[in-house]
């Protein structure tokens, strides 16, 4: 297999709306404690446009509204382009290359097998007939995206593992074929276990735009009080004294991923610690609106900077922009390169290596 000498990181999201907090603590707070950590010598962040495109392609003018949202979005949570490439998928065209060759090393069967892909075209209401192909080859695309940049990890949360596990087999096939030419990519998964999957205000497993069960970053402090107090809980208990559960219940999902032994300190001083808050939960006499109460405060520490900082850069709008082009730009050319090496190791970069004239020539006489 190939490798490389370099600690390369890949990750990203689609511009379909505004980041919330399943983002956050699933991949966008990692990426910046990695981009931080001084241990990857290059970190990429792709805004996934044309993967967008493909179950909204009948709304593209989603897509261009979206892009600088999630530009701020990153800005604010300390993405810092001067350590990190902010790019946009569309303007790397030899990401699209990429795609086609590695098409022909997967079959639709396999693809039907990815649960990630089977999930997501339940949730947007997709039947076996009527997806969208470059909805269905998702899988092809991020391996293009993946192996353009020679990404060794992919921070992502859990749900993204069978993409990834479908990556690593089509690099894989490709270098079986042609050569060692790819580089194959692990998954870094969130080390909080209650990030894995953060799960919406409804209680549904999984945090999503499309489900309308998100708390956004750029939630103001009313919303995001208004959506707390809508929080799914316990739906046992009923009178205060009432015994609680603790699992499936979401406002202490959220403490699982927020909380810490300070924050009690300054806000919820009867408990030293989350623990000791679930011990009174459990055996009752606690209620929900005082649980909910401590979560508005505990998720406003995190997101208040958040708020602060996206303003600061929404009055700087054109440089915005220049972060995303100069970024492209660069990463254009990174792609660039990869595609050459592929198309040589496949033997049809013609104009490149001439031997083909050579060979006929010979042929010839």
């Amino acid at each position: 297999m190939a490798s490389t000498n370099k600690d390369i990181i890949l990750t990203g999201d689609r511009p379909t709306g505004r980041l919330h907090l399943g983002h956050y603590v699933g991949s966008l707070r990692r990426r910046v404690e990695l981009q931080n950590s001084g241990r990857f010598d290059e970190v990429n962040i792709l805004i996934a446009d044309d993967q967008a495109l493909t179950d909204n392609y009948d709304n593209p003018e989603k897509i261009r509204d979206n892009i600088i949202q999630v530009a701020l979005d990153y800005l604010s949570v300390g993405i810092d382009p001067d350590k990190s490439t902010i790019c946009i998928q569309s303007g790397i065209p030899a990401l699209h290359a990429l795609t086609f060759y590695y098409m022909n090393l997967v079959t639709t069967a396999r693809l039907m097998r990815n649960p990630t892909v089977k999930n997501e075209m339940q949730e947007k209401g997709f039947n076996d007939e009527g997806v969208p192909a470059g909805f269905f080859t998702y899988p092809v695309s991020q391996t293009a995206d993946i192996t353009a940049f020679k990404a060794t990890v992919i921070p992502a949360g859990e749900d993204q593992e069978p993409m990834i596990e479908q990556s690593r087999e089509i690099v894989r096939k490709f270098n079986s074929i042609y050569g060692d030419v790819l580089v194959e990519p692990k998954i870094l998964l969130p080390d909080n276990k209650a990030a894995l999957r953060l799960p919406g205000i409804d209680g549904k497993a999984k945090m999503s735009k499309s489900l309308g069960n998100a708390i956004y970053l750029s939630d103001d402090s009313e919303t995001l009080k208004s959506k707390v107090k809508m929080m799914y809980t316990d739906p046992e208990h009923l009178r205060l004294q009432d015994p609680g559960h603790i699992e499936g219940n979401t406002v202490f999902t959220y403490l699982d991923a927020f909380a810490n032994d300070d924050l009690f300190k300054e806000y919820l001083p009867e408990y030293s610690c989350l623990s000791e808050m679930k011990d009174h939960y459990k055996k009752g006499g606690l209620g929900d609106m005082k649980c909910k109460k401590f979560l508005v405060n505990v998720l406003e520490e995190t997101l208040a900077p958040l708020r602060e900082k996206r303003h600061e850069w929404e009055n700087k709008i054109p440089e915005v922009y220049e972060i995303l082009r100069s970024g492209t730009e660069h990463a254009a050319k990174e792609a660039d390169r990869t595609l050459q090496e592929v198309r040589a190791a496949m033997r049809i970069d013609y104009f490149s290596d001439q031997s083909i004239v050579s060979e006929w020539e010979n042929f010839i006489k």
